[in-house]
């Protein structure tokens, strides 16, 4: 086995698109600072964290001033892990959050604190072992309302997780299962259950032996008095897991599927490291195709918590919730147990929300034509645009087209008052251009 590493110019550029497919995008400064390390050094940096994560910036707010309040006030669920995104000195681990949640993805329960203890799951077992984390899931309380797990009884056996668990979870869909191995996984996974509380909703969830079936199941050719346990072992064991696991989680940085070999390269390592994650996200982070490969378009919140995080900014209003929505991505409301559809990112529909995000941020700090420069050219307007948002690489072409629009600009400007007022709004444009621009919404 030899997984290839990417061995190219390793600078600013590259750590600027480490940092937005392994995070949340730069800080001002914090690429250059990547660069510097060397690629294995800043790989390292992202996949082992030391310690906690530590929140650094400005307490986030709701429009009033006031605290979060993001099991109990509307929208600010995700403003709380918005902010988390945006402030968050492990971005990896925050990003892997993400892609479970997508992975295992999981909308409104009715109790947004089980949602949030679910996001904690995603973030504890982030990089940790796979099969930890598929039996976490299993039997989480969110989870279990979500697919039906505590109505799954041996007089009454629900199909919905243990269909799930197959088709989006561990193999693929119709890959190696029959709609027999759906009805035995439904039995095996038998047993849990909870308590109501009229004011606190879904209680004291635990698996009791009376409900579960204690019959022998047959699954994937095998017999056994199997449980919810074994239900997720023989899921992992299954000749489909690995493949479907590894192709999975290279879709998540990647948008090229990998080749033969390094699908086969790393379904070896993943299998001899005993379903850890973290190894195979550094495989991936190293390989030359994500340093090399065709730009990939930025998830909505990944934007949005980027732009953020250029400007140095903080959570100061709830529009972030609505504007991530008209993006595409609500957080803790995927549309279906499928996730968000990539596909559909830049579609028209979606796109609005992303040109809405800009003008958000251009908004808290727009350019005041009361004081601006009368006699600013075209290439300061630009360089003062790209500082804004913490100077982003832009490409050659894009450049020039936003040098053409600063030209126009000053060419409509012929009447002295004139001067001032056109080049600031010129540059509240350019902001949101850049913002709005293909180099920007991909990386």
């Amino acid at each position: 086995m030899s997984l290839p590493v990417y061995q190219g110019r390793f600078g600013t550029a590259q750590a600027e698109r480490l940092l937005w497919r392994a995070g949340f995008g730069p800080r001002p400064g914090e690429a250059q600072k990547l660069a510097r390390k060397g690629l294995k050094r800043a790989v390292l940096s992202l996949t082992r964290p030391k310690g906690k994560a530590k929140l650094r910036g400005p307490t986030p707010r709701d429009d009033d001033g006031l605290p979060l309040a993001p099991a109990d006030a509307w929208g600010h669920d995700l403003l709380w892990w918005l902010d988390r995104m945006v402030r968050s000195d492990q971005p990896l681990v925050e990003r892997m959050a993400l892609s479970w949640h997508d992975w295992f993805a999981t909308a409104d329960v009715g109790q947004a604190q089980l949602n949030l203890d679910q996001n904690q799951l995603f973030r504890r077992r982030a990089l940790g072992s796979f099969a930890d984390l598929l039996a976490d899931v299993t039997v989480d309380p969110a989870m279990l309302i979500w697919l039906s797990g505590n109505e799954n009884t041996a007089e009454g056996p629900n199909e919905n997780y243990a269909r799930e668990m197959m088709e989006l979870f561990t193999l693929g869909a119709g890959n190696g299962y029959t709609e027999t191995d759906v009805r035995e996984q439904a039995r095996a996974l038998t047993g849990w259950t909870n308590d109501w509380d009229e004011d606190l909703g879904s209680v004291n969830f635990r698996f009791d032996q009376e409900l579960h079936d204690t019959g022998t199941k047959r699954i994937f050719g095998k017999s056994g008095n199997y449980d919810w346990r074994d239900s997720c072992r023989l899921c992992l064991e299954h000749p489909a897991h690995a493949g479907y696991f590894v192709t999975k989680l290279w879709s998540y940085f990647i948008p090229k599927p990998p080749s033969k070999k390094t699908l086969r390269d790393l379904k070896k390592l993943y299998k001899r490291r005993k379903y850890a994650i973290r190894p195979v996200v550094e495989a991936i982070l190293l390989h030359p195709e994500l340093h090399t490969g065709p730009r990939m378009v930025k998830p909505p919140i990944v934007q949005i918590a980027g732009m953020l995080r250029g400007r140095k900014s903080g959570i100061t209003t709830d529009a972030w919730t609505w504007i991530a929505d008209d993006a595409g991505q609500r957080l803790f409301r995927p549309p279906n147990v499928s996730g968000w559809d990539e596909t559909r990112w830049l579609d028209t529909a979606r796109l609005g929300g992303r040109w809405t995000a800009a003008g958000q941020s251009t908004d808290l700090d727009s350019a005041d034509d009361d004081d601006y420069d009368a006699k600013e050219t075209p290439k300061q307007a630009l360089e003062a645009a790209l500082r804004f948002w913490g100077k982003p690489t832009v490409s050659d072409r894009t450049r020039r087209e936003l040098l053409q629009f600063c030209s126009r600009v000053e060419k409509v400007a012929t009447e002295e008052w004139q001067q001032q007022s056109y080049r600031a709004l010129r540059q509240n444009a350019l902001r949101i251009l850049i913002a709005s621009s293909p180099d920007y919404m991909t990386a």
